[in-house]
């Protein structure tokens, strides 16, 4: 039966308890960035930008900012419940998205498919244009690719 090893120790290639000499996230030796890793940093990075300002213009239909535009309150239910779930998801994908982290693209993710799926499948709910549609798209398309690079450029 094996022993407990003591904290700050560790065993060699017999099995006998020997001193570590440095913390282990100490030794763990950071993976160097490769290109394709940089370019999916800065596409994150740019993607939140414009993901805050679409964001910002949810809000600003929330807040009646928009001459001309139909008062919030006047919107029926389902567009209103559309509308403030963008509100929402759509920042915390930009944060994530900004920050780089795995749950920020699947926020990302979540967000882009749901507009996505409500204006192909329910336009009276999210009236949506072609051209838009095409540039939220492509920017999901290019997502996957730049990950992928990434990921087979790094294995």
């Amino acid at each position: 039966m094996r022993s407990a090893t003591r904290i700050g120790a560790g065993r060699d290639e017999r099995g006998r308890v020997v001193p570590r000499t440095g913390d282990r996230i100490e030794e763990a030796q950071p993976r160097a960035q490769t290109r394709w890793d940089m370019v999916l940093v800065w596409f994150m990075r740019i993607t939140a930008l414009v993901w805050v300002a679409k964001g910002l213009v949810t809000w600003g239909q929330i807040l009646d900012l928009f001459p001309g535009a139909t008062p919030f309150a006047d919107l029926p239910p389902g567009r209103q419940a559309a509308i403030v779930y963008f509100a929402v998801i759509d920042f915390v994908a930009a944060v994530g998205l900004w920050l780089t982290s795995a749950w920020g693209g699947v926020v990302w993710l979540l967000a882009a498919t749901s507009a996505l799926t409500l204006a192909a499948l329910t336009p009276q709910l999210l009236p949506t244009s072609p051209t838009l549609i095409a540039v939220q798209t492509s920017i999901v398309v290019t997502y996957f690719v730049l990950s992928w690079l990434a990921a087979r450029e790094n294995s």
